[in-house]
């Protein structure tokens, strides 16, 4: 039995000496600096021409985009976790599966442009350059939040971002509304530089997009507005979609709707399993085939802009980020009960917050 050991642990010696130790093997890698890729044709409405059918990829941006798709989807799986331990209370609403959508928009626009969202935000925030400790601490109601503690899942915000917003559908209003004013007179609203994306997720809640829906075309729902359909699980296709609907609007053509056919493995909410619609099997497809962290990596691979060992190296890095900030977001402290009415009203007199028991008041300070 000891010499039986023996030649296993000898074997098992002598094959991790063979093996080169990822750093050396990532040293000796010739990288390509960038590479072209095909990517999906846009579906178009009322457009003479749309987004390029190839793009180039250069390693730096790559790298960049995998990480932080890859900080979305571990972060969205940490808040539900979190949830399900009862640190994250009321409503949760994740959008792991949809990272391409979150940073193919942000790789498609400049940081000083102005972005407006509704309630399942967390990607979009995380895109927008807010931190996971800053995110996962306004989920749990922590004074170390990105609204310090008293917005919560559908009220978060960043510089330049102005959202989400828990009413489905405000952010419409509400950014238009915000870009009148800047102009200043309604009859600017046509030349608005607006790009209203819409995240087909393929269902509406519980129900499938084909029975909600007399026509799925979403992107031609602008009816007199012109439209563009993309696939949301490409982060190139999305990122090449969004520069060509920026360039649209900023050139003062008008507004773009922008579809995004996308898949998001959570159910609507945290209430919502998911499967009840959908079948496991379903979910599964769309994972193996169309991921889009999946797909980004390989394309990388295969073009020789990184190697597996590069990856799991980042992957590493992401999940401990995740953690740290998960173990901030469940020690920081609450926010006192007397700053909880703070940044509601402004130049108003006080008025009072009552507090879990209805005997104690606080004034608060506007």
């Amino acid at each position: 039995m000891k010499k039986m050991l023996a030649a296993a642990v000898s074997r098992v010696l002598s094959w991790v000496a063979q093996k080169p130790a990822s750093g050396v093997l990532v040293a000796s890698c010739n990288y390509s600096n960038d590479a072209t890729f095909e990517i999906k044709k846009c579906d178009l409405y009322q457009l003479e021409e749309g987004p390029p059918v190839t793009t180039v990829l250069t390693r730096e941006d790559g790298l960049k985009y995998y990480r932080m798709m890859q900080t979305i989807r571990r972060m969205e799986l940490k808040a539900d976790q979190l949830y399900k331990q009862k640190f994250i209370r009321g409503f949760c609403h994740l959008c792991d599966g949809q990272e391409a959508c979150c940073v193919g928009l942000e790789a498609g626009i400049n940081p000083t442009d102005h972005v407006i969202t509704s309630y399942r935000a967390h990607g979009l925030c995380s895109a927008r350059g807010l931190s996971v400790r800053a995110i996962l601490a306004e989920l749990t109601g922590r004074r170390g939040g990105c609204a310090k503690g008293k917005g919560g899942s559908m009220h978060m915000y960043a510089k330049n971002f102005y959202g989400g917003n828990g009413i489905v559908g405000a952010q419409g209003p509400l950014g238009a509304g915000g870009q009148i004013f800047e102009a200043y007179n309604m009859a600017a609203l046509w030349k608005l530089p607006c790009v209203f994306v819409c995240e087909n997720n393929l269902y509406g809640m519980g129900t499938s997009a084909e029975r909600a829906a007399a026509s799925t075309d979403y992107y031609k729902r602008g009816h007199f507005i012109p439209g563009l359909r993309v696939d949301g699980m490409d982060v190139l296709c999305v990122r090449e979609a969004t520069r060509f609907a920026a360039d649209y609007c900023r050139s003062e053509k008008g507004p773009i709707v922008m579809e995004l056919q996308t898949y998001r493995y959570h159910g609507h909410s945290m209430s919502d399993p998911g499967v009840s619609y959908r079948t496991r099997q379903e979910i599964q497809n769309v994972r193996s085939k169309s991921d889009p962290i999946m797909l980004l990596k390989d394309r990388m691979v295969n073009s020789k802009l990184a190697t597996v060992e590069e990856f799991k190296e980042i992957d590493v890095e992401v999940r401990k980020e995740i953690d740290d900030a998960a173990n901030f977001a469940t020690t920081d402290l609450e926010p006192p009960l007397e700053e909880l009415g703070h940044h509601i009203y402004c130049n108003n007199p006080p008025f009072e917050v009552r507090g879990a028991s209805q005997w104690i008041k606080f004034k608060s300070l506007s």
